[in-house]
């Protein structure tokens, strides 16, 4: 039975946790590309310190964990960590989110140390529109795809977030790509984290618009996905495809939040639209004990808001995307 329940009735089983800050593509909704503002190596927790904060939360009851970034496959090693959370008695999923420029490489490894589900960002089918979303190149991404889909993770799930007048005319290319390829895709609405996310609201679509358009299309039915995340599913008839909508403007999911984020400095933040949080990583150096880092989880999580206020305070969060964990 899960221990960790906050002030609101929630009960927390989800920690995504982020092994780096940095990236090696620019998404402008994420990281400003002039960004060089990273934490330095000896400020990052060590893999000997995730695997503890993370074997604490599991014996609270945590069940899932997702590693994050900036981009995870940045940090060296990560198959080594992989295996280690994996391991953890009481962890039952193990899920990565990439952007794939780097999966050709390590898509083996990191599926052989028990990585089971992929999210991989690719908000566009167009090399000139990917470059100019990520500055990076849309061809080492499909690479990492089909690396990804050879290597046997089930499912992947394709995260597009949709800028109206940047990518939104390839909502139904994007559904029939994922068709060809049997991907799951979910589409994301843009949040105001950070100066690069406030400065792609002004591309903000409603997802619900979206939704109508491709009901015009497709015929949608209702579906279902696993996994711990916000998406809401519809499943495209005649196909094993499901379409999901992540919208935390529109129609904000707080009341059925259960996750929190640990951030690669050690941050916990319980929240991605507000500023509580925990430092665990001046705890940990300290030399605390399980019983009392347990103790710190259990009031950190107590400090949970209720909801976010993107929509009433937009300008609230300064911390970019990357640096919090996807």
């Amino acid at each position: 039975m899960a221990k960790l329940i906050d002030s609101f009735g929630r009960s927390i089983d989800y920690v995504r946790v982020s092994v780096t800050d940095r990236c090696d593509l620019r998404c402008g909704y994420c990281m400003p590309k002039q960004f060089h503002d990273f934490h330095e190596p000896e400020e990052w927790l060590t893999f000997e310190e995730i695997e503890r904060v993370m074997a604490a939360f599991a014996r609270l009851g945590t069940r899932r964990i997702r590693l994050t970034g900036g981009e995870p496959l940045v940090r060296k090693d990560l198959p080594q960590l992989a295996q280690r959370l994996s391991a953890l008695p009481g962890i039952e999923d193990l899920s990565l989110s990439t952007n794939a420029t780097r999966m050709d490489k390590h898509a083996a490894d990191l599926h052989a140390a028990g990585i089971s589900r992929l999210n991989i960002s690719l908000d566009s089918l167009h090399a000139d529109t990917f470059k100019q979303i990520t500055g990076g190149k849309l061809e080492k991404v499909l690479n990492g795809i089909m690396a990804a889909k050879a290597a046997g993770f089930r499912p992947i799930k394709i995260n597009m977030v949709l800028m109206k007048g940047v990518n939104d005319h390839e909502v139904e290319d994007m559904v029939n790509f994922c068709i060809q390829h049997s991907l799951t895709l979910r589409f994301i609405e843009t949040m105001p984290v950070g100066d690069s996310g406030r400065a792609a609201t002004e591309h903000y679509i409603d997802l619900g618009d979206i939704r109508k358009k491709l009901e015009q299309r497709f015929e949608l039915i209702p579906g279902v996905m696993p996994g711990g995340g916000p998406a809401r599913y519809l499943k495209v008839a005649g196909t094993n495809i499901n379409i999901g909508f992540i919208t935390p403007i529109s129609q904000h999911f707080c009341a059925t939040c259960n996750r929190v984020r640990l951030s690669v400095d050690g941050t916990l933040y319980t929240c991605l639209g507000q500023e509580h949080h925990m430092a665990l990583r001046p705890l940990l150096r300290a030399g605390i004990d399980d019983k009392e880092l347990e103790l710190a989880i259990i009031n950190a999580i107590h400090l949970k808001p209720e909801r976010h206020e993107f929509k009433e305070k937009p300008e609230q969060i300064l911390r970019f995307m990357s640096y919090t964990g996807g």
